[in-house]
C-alpha cells in the first residue's frame, strides 16, 4: 500500500479544493456549510478523490496512488 507524504495529501487537498470552488461536484457527504477545502479533506480521508499520484523512482519503478 501507497503511503502518501505530507506534501502530496497537500498538494491533492489544494488541488481538488479548487476543483471545488470552480465548480465541480462533491464526490462526498459533507457537513451543511463546509468549505471547499473542507469538502476535499473528507474526499481524502474517504479516498474517492479522481487524482492519480504516480512516483517515478531513479531505477525505473513507477508506484501508483489512485484517489478513487
Amino acid at each position: 500500500m501507497v503511503r502518501l507524504t505530507r506534501f502530496e495529501k497537500t498538494r491533492l487537498i489544494s488541488a481538488r479544493a479548487l476543483q471545488l470552488s470552480l465548480g465541480a461536484p462533491a464526490l462526498a457527504k459533507a457537513p451543511k456549510g463546509a468549505n471547499a477545502l473542507e469538502v476535499a479533506k473528507i474526499e481524502l480521508e474517504k479516498k474517492v478523490i479522481p487524482i492519480t499520484v504516480l512516483r517515478e523512482f531513479p531505477d525505473g519503478h513507477v508506484e501508483r496512488f489512485e484517489g478513487n
